[in-house]
């Protein structure tokens, strides 16, 4: 198929370059013209495993190129895909300006009858709105399909080829079975395809991304209540998560969801339900949850090294998540704002995404500092507080450490804040500093009955036991 994508984003370059390694060919377009030039000379602008060598190869094989502007044969596509950004309004509501702006084009370019797939995040009813418009535009007959994305930024490539389900709202048999034959190479091991109408469609993108944030919110607040009570929420987690009708994913707490969807579209869906008339409580409680785990994380760190005015912070990890240089609504930088306003001063490292950091945080002059190599965050530091769950940050050298952090005062040694619960916490006491995790206890001895690495024994409150040998869920 000849195949157009709107947008060089996450979304419309990982599924313009998949659809290009699946055969067809494929223009992706774009108005940022330094975006587009760098594409042209091979510079991927956003970090994402594995897509650099796919793009180039796709190049080379002229099934993949970039452009500001459809030019011919493009004008004869078989379906333009539109994976243009839709960032919240002041209210909350998903902004449908550039995918609206996207469709007019459509219209005006297409020269033969075509599908028009929107792969953006939009309300329910957009595609309706889309199909209007273009319908009193177009000189032929576009139909309008929704096939929201659901790539999880670290591992896109993995999710594009691998899909658990591909979601598809259509109205018209033709577009169904055009839509078929377009996945049907990542059909082969089982049927992956989910046929509803475009409002069904559109709606199950917000109800899967909400439900995830409210897990992920929900175990942060249990990870509250673990810290008030002396209970753990690692126990916790391991108790709930065995329940079938639970299941253990998406239960790690930490401090707090962020990237570009889940925030987004958590208030997205609470507008929309808003708007007609149906009070969506939990989205709510969701949002204001998540709001509220950050600000914990920043009690922690006061709580546990004292008065912050004056001090030195370090942070490992930006990103929102590991596998990725994206900090939009990244925790790394709320708990940032909540020290500055303390009068601490951060020093941070990240191994993809210090430089969108750094200038995100630049108006904050010399109170924040990002550095090359991890360790070096930590001279002559305060505390050390891991919020991104890198690989390369999860069997750090505790000793070097100890060594390379503030002394502190002649009553307590240095201290690590682990928001991630990645760290067990008789290493970290070995190596003579003091550990805090969200919602963890440590220091009783484990039962001979116990996993190993974890504690079921009673201890006293405020007392942490070692975290389990399990690897959190990257979100």
């Amino acid at each position: 198929m000849r195949l157009v994508a709107f947008g060089v984003g996450y979304v419309g370059l990982v599924t313009g370059t998949g659809l290009a390694e699946l055969g067809h060919d494929v223009l992706c377009v774009d108005i940022d013209a330094q975006r587009v030039r760098q594409l042209k000379d091979g510079v991927i602008p956003i970090y994402e495993p594995g897509l650099t060598d796919l793009v180039r190869r796709n190049e080379r094989a002229r099934r993949l190129s970039f452009a500001l502007e459809v030019t011919p044969p493009y004008d004869e596509a078989d379906a333009y895909f539109i994976a243009v950004g839709t960032p919240p309004d002041s209210s909350g509501a998903a902004d449908i300006t550039a995918v609206l702006k996207v469709a007019d084009r459509i219209a005006q370019i297409a020269k033969r009858g075509a599908l028009v797939v929107v792969k953006s995040t939009v309300p329910v009813g957009t595609c309706d709105t889309i199909q209007s418009r273009i319908d009193g535009k177009s000189a032929v007959t576009l139909e309008v399909v929704s096939n929201p994305e659901f790539l999880k930024e670290g591992s896109a490539i993995e999710d594009f080829f691998r899909p658990d389900r591909i979601v598809l709202g259509a109205r018209s048999e033709q577009a169904r079975e055009a839509l078929r034959a377009l996945y049907a190479p990542l059909q082969l091991s089982g049927e992956r395809l989910v046929m509803t109408d475009p409002r069904s469609s559109e709606l199950t993108k917000y109800a899967a991304n909400a439900m995830l944030a409210m897990r992920v919110s929900f175990m942060n607040e249990l990870s509250r209540l673990c810290d008030a009570t002396g209970a753990d929420v690692h126990a916790v987690r391991l108790g709930i998560g065995s329940d079938m009708r639970i299941g253990k994913r998406f239960l790690y707490a930490g401090p707090g969801y962020g990237g570009s969807c889940f925030p987004k579209d958590v208030q997205a869906l609470t507008h929309l339900g808003r708007a007609h008339g149906v009070p969506m409580r939990l989205t709510e409680a969701t949002h204001l949850a998540n709001d509220e785990q950050t600000q914990f994380v920043v009690q922690l760190v006061e709580r546990t090294v004292g008065a912050l005015a004056g001090k030195t912070i370090a942070f490992w990890g930006l990103a929102f998540k590991p596998e990725t240089d994206d900090i939009r609504e990244s925790p790394a930088l709320r708990v940032a704002e909540g020290l500055i306003a303390r009068g601490a001063r951060v020093v941070g490292h990240d191994p993809e995404a210090g430089r969108n950091f750094a200038k995100a945080m630049a108006h904050h002059g010399g109170k924040v500092k990002v550095v090359d190599r991890d360790y070096d965050a930590l001279d002559e530091a305060d505390a050390l507080v891991l919020l991104t769950e890198w690989r390369s940050y999860r069997a750090p050298n505790f000793a070097e450490i100890r060594r390379r952090l503030q002394k502190g005062d002649a009553t307590a040694a240095p201290a690590v804040i682990d928001a991630r619960n990645v760290w067990r916490p008789a290493e970290v006491l070995r190596a003579g500093l003091r550990y805090q995790g969200i919602g963890v206890l440590s220091g009783a001895r484990p039962p001979a009955t116990a996993a190993p690495g974890f504690d079921h024994a009673p201890a006293k409150p405020g007392t942490r036991r070692p975290a389990p040998p399990t690897t959190p869920t990257v979100r």
